[in-house]
């Protein structure tokens, strides 16, 4: 299957959520917040680093749940800001 290129916005929202659970992770290792959330630490590192700007809704669920973070709060921190 050919994936759709990702818009400049899309990877700009990718990279926000990236840099919100870095924030979040704090102290905690990328290991440790990755197990609570059951993922594996490979799969967090690229959704930080923006590598995997569209994880999964059940994957983005779980890294908020392991990290204290509200769904609301990730749609509004990363929502797409409309050109114009």
């Amino acid at each position: 299957m050919v994936r759709t290129p990702l818009t400049p916005e899309e990877r700009e929202r990718g990279e926000r959520l990236g840099r919100l659970l870095r924030e979040a992770r704090a102290g905690r290792s990328m290991a440790e917040v990755a197990a609570v959330a059951g993922i594996s630490a490979e799969t967090l590192r690229k959704i930080e680093t923006g590598r995997a700007p569209t994880p999964a809704f059940f994957t983005v669920a779980a890294l908020a749940g392991a990290l204290g973070l509200s769904l609301d709060a990730l749609v509004v921190h990363c929502a797409l800001v409309p050109a114009g």
